[in-house]
């Protein structure tokens, strides 16, 4: 996990840079704007939850170039984001972009977008097999830490769904 420093640091004992990991789990968003924020607080939810081995999580923040290694060192990337897509706040959507154009055009606004990020790992030739859980905003709030009632209420469901994503991907291997 990428720690507020921007250094590496794994979640739990289970994972060490030693084990393979087959998966990765992104959460990426901004926490200092409310719903924007999503992604990283359903990565926190997935940290007490995720004792899969083969699958590592990784604090994203605000997306960015940095993440550029990390999702070409793997084969498999499940990751979660807020996205303004025109559903109810709380809208959980999985998609599978396996191009750069499949990308929703609604994903949260991070200084180097998703769709950029995913651009330069395709130019590359390391575009992952990806799994994009998308969860709906309607308004983002800056210098908030909260999260709405609806979308603090879709962490439940998206903690489920990547956990059961995660054992199937590492079992797939």
């Amino acid at each position: 996990m990428i720690g507020p420093g921007g250094e590496l640091a794994n979640v739990g004992a289970a994972w060490t840079s030693a084990s393979p990991v087959s998966v990765l789990i992104i959460g990426v968003g901004n926490l200092l704007m409310g719903d924007e924020g999503v992604g990283i607080h359903a990565l926190r939810a997935l940290e007490s939850d995720l004792p899969v081995p083969g699958a590592d999580l990784l604090d994203g923040g605000t997306g960015g170039i940095n993440l550029l290694e990390a999702i070409s060192s793997v084969p498999k990337v499940i990751m979660i984001d807020a996205t303004r897509d025109g559903q109810p706040a709380g809208t959980i959507t999985l998609l599978r972009p396996a191009r750069v154009v499949d990308f929703p055009r609604g994903l949260s606004a991070h200084d180097f977008g998703l769709r950029d990020l995913f651009a330069a790992a395709a130019l590359l030739g390391q575009f992952p097999e990806l799994h994009l859980f998308t969860i709906a905003v309607e308004t983002i709030h800056p210098m908030c830490l909260e999260l709405s009632n609806p979308v603090g209420a879709a962490i439940p469901e998206v903690v489920r769904s990547v956990h059961a994503l995660a054992h199937r991907l590492v079992a797939s291997r």
